[in-house]
């Protein structure tokens, strides 16, 4: 399993820095490991104490009497790279550096961390860190804390991984507030070699890990990574990932010279990322956890199996003895993707039969304050029979007569019985106790505030939709790329960076795209000729390197019919340049064939450092700036990410026929998408691009490009947008 088990499963563990004084980390992380029970060999190493914790100490990790394993070092920079060179001679397979001063600091301590990483990957042994808080792994068999955090967290099925060694304690302490247990628990630093990929890898194919927590900073490695995580939340054996990225309001790109470059900041990619691997994006530490014990619930099949419940659709029943708290779970219902089950008329009439006159018979159910025990089993086991409902919401608050306890051994009992699944809220803290905790220690999913399991079930939902999304077969397109890396290399050889429509429209019919007659006109009277060549109407285009955004400049003007007026136009919009940016560079005006009418939406790329190509698809023309409803995806995409991607922005509906407005070709939006992705592809010189608007067509006869910008850079050179 990549080598990772000699961190999270070592039979021996040696101590590197391992101090006699308390509150230094060395004493602290040897004191941890020795009082966690640990059931392996433990060595500490310090070179000028006899002992440690009455634990007899070796000079150096080659005086260690047997085999070990994992070496944890806390040590400065230039005393950890001579530990990890003993300790790879002693032939150890797994290190974790805690201590601090390298890459995070400058280019003495990258340089030593490098270093560090190089003698590890000769030697075939794993690094975790530096700069880390290092790894618990709670399962009896193992019982190791190999970190400063003094507490360790109870045994689970939940591994979390995180880039910040202090959330860790404070999710620790969290954890055991909440009694969450973990399978495995780790802070990988500065990731010099152990990554996030490896660990959810690793996690994958760790049966005790029914659910992987994230915490992320950044993601430094981009081949195969959405591939990998997406086999990982999909596969054979899906395990999900619930992450919580930092930095979500971050900004977007400065110094972009397309719409694209400056609607995709971080914040875009890593959209792009949760959206093409399944994770599960959350916003709080609070719905981290909220969500883990949902995904985590489980039932026992009737050949003893352990399958992970999850609604099978977005009908939800709320059953509650309160009326308030129920509005407030069928409004976070709704907006959580989820809707409230409309009942069948049996299920209404058989709880009629079990429910007092005065009970609300529909969803959500009120079973009215006085509810005793046997009127929730009697409620929850009618809804939960109706094949219209796929799960349950159960909330519960403590009156004078509520018998919480025994409630709660009711919704087990009917849980058991059912592959939908059953959230509870018991609201309260003391008076709900005896409950929660028959809950908790059955695994059972159970809330504070009924809004956190309404949003844990729309995470669920979630999580169902993506296993069950529909594969279509992919698009077999043909390209010229050939010739279009011809134009490529015409244009960078000429020094031509910023590639306008007539450039740009030769490239995007390599790639199939529909465009429409177009040349340049110098003069008013080349304009007429050229407008009635193409015929009438034509649309007309000021161009100027300097004039990147035409519209803001009075440089376009649309359904010109005649000789007379094109000449004016022309005179019209190169004067109206000219204000606009008296140093601009006047080239000349497009005359352009006018498309038939469609709906203007936009497409466009912006290579990224990391990830290469980040591809977008929203509502184009002007509405683009003024709505942002735009959504994006890491190229490579087929048919698949291409057909999700359109349907997911807000304005979708206008694409399917909105009040009496014709349906769009969406087959060939479909393939305009995978084209420019393959583009981006096959030319990594294209920088940016937009081609916006395009104009797609009733159902049936396609899509033109209006309007298109492309920007290159040579290879090997710095991004323009740098």
């Amino acid at each position: 399993m990549q080598g990772l088990d000699a961190i999270f499963s070592p039979e021996s563990v040696a101590v590197i820095g391992a101090s006699t004084r308390p509150g230094k980390v060395g004493h602290d992380i040897f004191a941890n490991i020795l009082s966690g029970n640990y059931q392996g060999t433990l060595y500490p190493v310090n070179p000028n104490a006899e002992s440690v914790l009455s634990v007899r100490a070796y000079p150096s990790i080659l005086e260690a009497p047997g085999d070990v394993d994992l070496a944890i070092i806390i040590l400065q920079p230039k005393l950890a790279l001579k530990a990890v060179e003993e300790s790879v001679k002693k032939g150890v397979k797994g290190i974790v550096i805690v201590s601090a001063g390298f890459r995070e600091v400058g280019a003495e301590g990258l340089e030593i961390e490098n270093r560090i990483a190089a003698v590890c990957k000769k030697a075939g042994a794993r690094l975790v860190g530096p700069n880390c808080l290092g790894v618990i792994n709670p399962l009896p068999s193992v019982s190791l804390n190999a970190s400063f955090a003094t507490r360790m967290p109870a045994s689970g099925n939940i591994s979390f991984i995180s880039q910040s060694g202090a959330l860790c304690t404070a999710v620790l302490d969290f954890a055991a507030d909440r009694d969450f247990g973990f399978s495995k628990f780790i802070s990988i630093g500065n990731k010099a070699d152990v990554d996030e990929l490896d660990l959810l890898r690793y996690l994958h194919e760790d049966m005790d890990t029914r659910v992987i927590l994230m915490y992320l900073e950044e993601l430094r490695r981009g081949a195969g990574f959405i591939d990998t995580v997406k086999e990982i939340t999909s596969g054979n054996r899906p395990t999900p990932i619930l992450a919580m990225k930092s930095g979500r309001t971050s900004e977007g790109a400065q110094a972009a010279a397309s719409h694209t470059g400056a609607l995709s900041g971080s914040e875009a990619v890593y959209d792009a990322i949760f959206q093409q691997t399944g994770m599960i994006r959350v916003d709080s530490i609070d719905e981290l956890f909220d969500f883990a014990i949902a995904f985590a619930y489980k039932s026992e099949s009737a050949l003893g199996k352990l399958t992970r419940k999850i609604p099978h659709g977005n009908r939800i029943a709320i059953v509650t003895n309160a009326g308030g708290p129920g509005i407030i779970a069928t409004d976070i219902t709704m907006s959580s993707g989820l809707r409230l089950a409309k009942f069948h008329q049996e299920t209404i009439d058989a709880l009629a039969s079990h429910l007092p006159f005065t009970a609300n018979l529909h969803n959500p159910v009120d079973i009215i304050g006085d509810a005793a025990q046997d009127r929730y089993e009697n409620a929850l086991s009618v809804v939960i029979n109706d094949n219209g409902v796929d799960g349950a919401l159960v909330i519960l608050t403590p009156q004078s007569m509520t018998d919480v306890l025994g409630t709660a051994e009711a919704i087990i009992r009917i849980a058991r019985r059912t592959h939908k699944p059953i959230l509870c809220c018991f609201m309260g803290v003391v008076d709900v106790s005896a409950g929660v905790r028959y809950l908790q220690e059955y695994g059972y999913p159970v809330y504070k505030f009924p809004e956190n399991a309404a949003k844990a079930f729309g995470a669920l939902y979630r999580h169902f939709k993506w296993l069950n999304r529909q594969h279509f077969a992919q698009y077999e397109l043909k390209h010229d790329k050939e010739r279009a890396a011809d134009i490529i290399k015409n244009c960078l050889e000429s020094g031509k960076t910023c590639l306008g429509e007539l450039d740009g429209i030769e490239l995007l019919k390599c790639y199939g795209f529909n465009v429409l007659p177009t040349q340049l006109a110098e003069s008013e009277d080349e304009a007429t000729e050229i407008a009635e060549t193409i015929s009438f109407p034509v649309a007309m285009k000021i161009v100027s390197p300097q004039i990147l955004h035409k519209t803001d400049a009075g440089g376009v003007m649309l359904g010109l019919e005649s000789r007379d007026e094109v000449k004016k136009a022309f005179n019209k919009i190169v004067e109206k340049a000219k204000q606009h940016d008296p140093n601009a560079e006047i080239k000349g005006v497009l005359i352009q064939k006018m498309a038939m009418r469609g709906e203007e939406v936009i497409l466009g790329m912006n290579r990224q450092k990391v990830f290469g190509p980040l591809l977008m698809f929203g509502l184009g023309g002007i509405f683009v700036e003024l709505f942002h409803d735009v959504v994006f995806r890491i190229a490579p995409i087929g048919r698949n990410e291409s057909r999700r991607m359109i349907r997911s922005i807000r304005g979708y509906k206008l694409l399917q026929g909105f009040r009496g407005r014709p349906v769009v070709d969406i087959e060939i939006l479909e393939k305009s998408m995978v084209s420019l992705s393959d583009m981006s592809i096959n030319h990594p010189e294209i920088d940016e691009m937009d081609i916006n608007p395009l104009l797609v067509h009733e159902k049936g006869k396609g899509a033109t490009v209006a309007d298109c910008r492309i920007i290159l850079k040579a290879p090997g050179s710095a991004s323009l947008r740098n």
